[in-house]
């Protein structure tokens, strides 16, 4: 009976989803047209991943680990631990008034109509090509200069084995850090990976708690990987399931 309970509850997520890309799709198009008016797509961007967020039954607790504040007039490059769908929601709902851009893989543009808005809203990469991948940094460093805020998951995906806490970081957050000197916001997400995980069979809503680790500014590429993760994974093992 959970697992078709479930199964309803993911069938409510994607008309959710589906509904809001249909409405959401063309005003996002029409005003990202030129990179200075993204923060006004923006908004039904973050109002897109606010209705399917809370209206899957999640909500969120933020707790502070750093005295540090998130300035309105600078750009950041946000990290966090990747585990679930909703990270991608989460992660904007949190920034509403630092417009985000994902890093995203090529092959989701092919995606009927979310592939339209996905092209406007993340930089995609086909990563079995080494010119993509270096020229992601010159895209990323251009959306930035233009009032974006990168959003990287340095694990590269989503992990397969269920036993491991924090996958090893790829470099490519660290790199556009050091190269361009943009500062990092360092997050950790508790909860989600057993409230909305990859089984469809499993999850239930609740309330998922972010840490702000640390916001880091720019110094070396090996320094700045070794903290952030050392940051999240440090979180995870003190706080499991929130707690």
């Amino acid at each position: 009976m959970s697992r078709i309970l479930n199964y309803i509850w993911r069938g409510w997520f994607v008309l959710l989803a589906f509904l809001f890309i249909i409405l959401f799709t063309i005003p996002v198009l029409l005003l990202s047209i030129k990179e200075k008016h993204f923060k006004y797509a923006y908004i039904f961007i973050w109002l897109f991943c606010v209705i399917v967020f809370y209206g899957m039954g999640f909500r969120y607790e933020l707790i502070k680990k750093t005295r540090e504040e998130l300035d309105k007039d600078r750009n950041y490059i946000f990290i966090a631990n990747h585990t679930s769908t909703i990270d991608i929601m989460l992660i904007t709902v949190l920034h509403r008034h630092h417009p985000v851009c994902f890093i995203g893989k090529a092959e989701l543009a092919k995606i009927p109509i979310f592939g339209l808005l996905y092209k406007r809203i993340a930089i995609l990469v086909d990563r079995k090509s080494a010119k993509s991948r270096a020229d992601v940094y010159r895209r990323a460093a251009e959306k930035m200069r233009h009032g974006q805020n990168i959003v990287i998951f340095p694990e590269g995906g989503v992990h397969d084995d269920p036993n491991l806490l924090l996958d090893e970081f790829r470099d490519g957050a660290f790199i556009l850090a050091t190269k361009h000197q943009f500062p990092i916001a360092v997050y950790t997400f508790v909860g989600l990976k057993e409230m909305f995980p990859f089984d469809n069979g499993k999850g239930h809503p609740g309330k998922v708690t972010v840490y702000l680790n640390k916001i880091m500014e720019p110094t070396t590429l090996e320094e700045m990987k070794s903290k952030s993760f050392a940051e999240i994974k440090k979180t995870l093992q003190e706080h499991p399931l929130g707690k």
